[in-house]
């Protein structure tokens, strides 16, 4: 079981300096995918630098990350799968939950493209193809947003993907890619990590598009009154300057190649939605 002292443990890259171990500091449990962009590196030092307050990230799937603030392992949660979410906040172990920023989904595959798929903003009936032919696809199997997202278009495809071309690593979305890269496989990948993979070999995005392939980044508070030991007022701070137009600035501002990865699209209080 992974327990908050162990998520201090594994949020520290490196040995502190003594002088920084008083630095007031949160526990975010969060995605691979904000991690695997490079988004944290660019975002958390901007926040640490306005408010004194250090970040120690435990980079997981979304549905592992959920269960860290179940259990209390975290002060903060933010990540990718909006009705995963809402059942956390209803259920009373997250609250104040804002949206922060958006991107999207991409398939991505093979140049060769055995399911001839490419081109298309159909994501099910991509799938339907992929299927068809059994070609090899990558899953992650590990109830991260963007394995949570695949399952449901499968379902809406009609399909249980089952047998040797249905590839389940139980990993995350870098081991993913490089399965794919290494397999010539088919996978689902969030664009922020897409954009920033470099060993991709043959593979390029075959499906783009398609509004289901939507995705929101969400943020929220683990629930001091399940948990005492949240720390309330620095979470908030963090919530706080996520969705400030510092930091909805500073998601904007961070690039690959000149492309934009994330999309800030929080809410100000009192300002209706654009």
């Amino acid at each position: 079981m992974i327990t908050r002292r162990l998520c201090i443990a594994l949020a520290l890259a490196v040995p502190l300096h003594p002088a920084l171990a008083q630095q007031p500091f949160i526990i975010v449990a969060s995605t691979t995918s904000t991690e695997q962009s490079g988004l944290f590196e660019h975002l958390l030092p901007a926040f640490t630098q306005a408010t004194g307050i250090a970040v120690r990230v435990v980079a997981v799937g979304t549905g592992q990350a959920l269960k860290l603030g179940q259990n209390g392992d975290a002060d903060v949660v933010f990540v990718h799968d909006r009705p995963s979410e809402l059942a956390f906040v209803a259920e009373g172990w997250g609250i104040e939950r804002q949206d922060v920023m958006y991107n999207d989904f991409v398939v991505v595959g093979p140049r060769a493209d055995p399911a001839r798929v490419a081109g298309s903003t159909d994501t099910v009936a991509s799938l339907r193809r992929i299927a068809a032919a059994r070609a090899p696809f990558v899953t992650r199997g590990d109830d991260s947003g963007t394995h949570k997202a695949e399952q449901r278009f499968w379902r809406d495809a009609g399909i249980d993907p089952r047998g040797d071309w249905y590839r389940d690593i139980g990993g995350g979305m870098g081991q993913a890619l490089n399965m794919a890269a290494a397999t010539d496989a088919y996978t689902l990948a969030d664009r922020g990590t897409w954009l920033s993979f470099q060993n991709r070999r043959s593979l390029a995005i075959v499906v783009q598009g398609d509004r289901r392939l939507f995705n929101q980044y969400g943020v929220m508070l683990v629930n001091p009154a399940r948990h005492p030991a949240v720390k309330q007022a620095l979470g908030r701070r963090f919530i706080g300057w996520l969705v400030s137009p510092a930091g909805q600035g500073t998601i904007a501002a961070y690039k690959m190649g000149g492309e934009q990865l994330f999309f800030p699209n929080a809410v100000t209080p009192g300002v209706p939605p654009a």
